[in-house]
């Protein structure tokens, strides 16, 4: 902390320097100048007219989306049954392909960190650097319309999340355990099967478990590029401004989140 002296001689404590003061003003100028550039950038092509009407706007829709028209929720069974085999499907496909990409990208249980680590650990930031709503739209376009795009678009996002989690939970294992096993003679499926697989099971149940949580909550929305799904009705309730139809597709979809995540928590409890 420094110390000034007064004419007087008497010391003064000072909690900075005043060239530290300077230096900290100069920096929240600079930050202010920037948030100042970067909201001009932003909103120089914002018609403010459409704003200020912007709550007197969203009341009337209020207005017209209320109350809900619950005579629609027998449509959304089906849809809303596509939606978790969409999910469920998707994790358990990406899941199946996120194991083997995470063991080689492990820096402990990987056969080359030079060229092999490497490529499994471009694969798992490839996924995750895609959203799940723009891989539908890529497979949509390819495959055509339906479950299938959505489930594949669900696997491919799901192999990243999954494989970067469990990659990271098979690093930090008790690396005892593993020389107590190698010691025995075992070979290489032996040590994995008996001193990495024990230790990496639970978190691998949670982190399975918390990626359905999170498809789920995706998949409702894919439909509207065409995966089907409740956002294929979503679109189709939108495209009507048919308001009500779309309140009941957000209750249900707001119902099917809370369950999941429901189960999802207790699972994940009873693993831990």
């Amino acid at each position: 902390m420094p110390i000034s002296t007064t004419s007087e001689g008497r010391k003064v404590w000072q909690h900075q320097t005043t060239r530290t003061e300077i230096l900290q003003w100069a920096g929240w100028l600079v930050l202010v100048a920037l948030f100042v550039f970067c909201w001009q950038v932003m909103t120089k092509d914002t018609i403010w007219a459409f704003v200020y009407d912007a709550p007197k706007q969203g009341g009337d829709l209020l207005a017209r989306a209320f109350p809900p028209r619950l005579d629609y929720l027998p449509e959304l069974l089906v849809p809303l049954w596509d939606t978790l085999n969409m999910a469920t499907l998707g994790t358990l496909v990406g899941t199946i392909i996120a194991v083997p990409i995470a063991f080689l990208a492990a820096s402990n249980t990987t056969p080359s960190r030079l060229f092999v680590r490497p490529v499994a650990l471009f694969l798992i930031v490839a996924s995750r650097s895609i959203n799940s709503l723009i891989w539908a739209l890529l497979l949509v376009s390819i495959l055509g319309p339906g479950l299938l795009a959505g489930i594949i678009a669900i696997a491919l996002r799901s192999i990243g999340f999954v494989g970067k989690l469990l990659y990271e939970a098979i690093e930090e294992i008790d690396e005892k355990q593993v020389e107590a096993v190698s010691a025995t003679g075992a070979s290489g499926l032996q040590v994995i099967d008996y001193a990495i697989v024990p230790q990496v099971l639970p978190s691998f149940l949670g982190i399975t478990v918390f990626r359905w949580d999170i498809n789920i909550r995706e998949s409702a929305i894919l439909g509207l590029v065409g995966a089907g799904g409740l956002g294929l009705k979503l679109q189709s309730s939108l495209n009507m401004l048919a308001w009500p139809q779309v309140t009941t597709i957000f209750i249900v979809i707001l119902g099917t989140v809370v369950v999941s995540e429901w189960v999802s928590a207790k699972v994940r409890k009873a693993i831990t």
